[in-house]
């Protein structure tokens, strides 16, 4: 079994390292008042002026292919993947500000249309900003061979990552953000993970034993850091009803009464067993 590691704890909010005792006055002033944060406003007019400017990209690649412009000094074949490499960027960017945004200020589940336009506004940016110029490509008769061949693979292979990057593998709706905020009070513990998904209530959380650096802050701060799972293990433990949690599922009170009865036998156990 692996050593639990020291814990160092850092404040989201500034990015400092915070003491036990800086943790838990935090903590009891969140108990009395936690008002959201962010603004989701910046990010989506950010995610829509790259979106225009990836689509802007898309048209130079598609003018290029046609013949219509030409920079001398560079080949046409090099223009068009510089292109289309340019529309790419600014798309993945523009992709990952507006999830940003979505964890800020998520969408109603009760609209089902815009919640999912909202949650999958990635994935239809990258079909917009690529399916075009692989239509125009493949039906130009007029292209040079070599040129359709690269530009279709260059822009199919595109599609798929601006796909999976554009994706919100980890959505979150309005709803579910205002029951965690509604049912935990206070502060709570992230790790700083590339595939993070869980936010937890407790330092001392199983499931934190082996990480090293340990982010403070707001359940709302959380969120929109892509954190929009409550760990399994922390609701169970502190008996947190109306959460989604890691494993898919919102804990009830039959939930919460069969943790608490499996702890206990636990502990009954335990205290049977005679000392070696």
């Amino acid at each position: 079994m692996s050593e639990k590691k020291q814990h160092k704890v850092v404040s989201a909010n500034t990015g400092a390292q915070m003491s036990k005792e800086e943790a838990a006055a935090a903590n009891a002033a969140a108990k009395k008042a936690a008002a959201p944060t962010g603004n989701s406003t910046p990010y989506r007019i950010g995610a829509i002026l790259l979106w225009l400017a990836a689509i802007g990209f898309e048209v130079l690649a598609i003018l290029v292919t046609f013949g219509k412009i030409d920079l001398k000094f560079i080949p046409s074949l090099w223009q068009m993947i510089g292109f289309l490499v340019l529309d790419l960027i600014c798309l993945v960017i523009g992709s990952q500000l507006w999830k940003k945004a979505n964890h800020i200020n998520p969408a109603s589940e009760k609209n089902k249309v815009k919640f999912w336009l909202w949650n999958n506004m990635g994935l239809i940016m990258t079909i917009i900003c690529f399916v075009p110029f692989i239509v125009l490509l493949l039906t130009n008769k007029n292209a040079d061979k070599k040129m359709k061949v690269v530009g279709v693979a260059v822009a199919a292979g595109m599609v798929i990552i601006g796909g999976l990057l554009g994706y919100d593998w980890n959505p979150v709706s309005s709803e579910q953000k205002e029951a965690a905020m509604q049912n935990i009070t206070g502060m709570v513990y992230w790790t700083n993970s590339l595939g993070g998904k869980v936010y937890h209530t407790s330092e001392e959380c199983q499931a934190l034993n082996r990480t090293e650096e340990l982010v403070f802050g707001t359940v709302d701060q959380a969120i929109a850091a892509n954190r929009t799972r409550l760990c399994s293990f922390c609701a169970r433990r502190d008996a947190i009803t109306g959460v989604i949690t890691d494993e898919g599922t919102v804990l009830d009170a039959t939930d919460v009464e069969g943790a608490v009865e499996e702890v206990t036998e636990q502990v009954t156990d335990a205290a049977q067993e005679p000392a070696a």
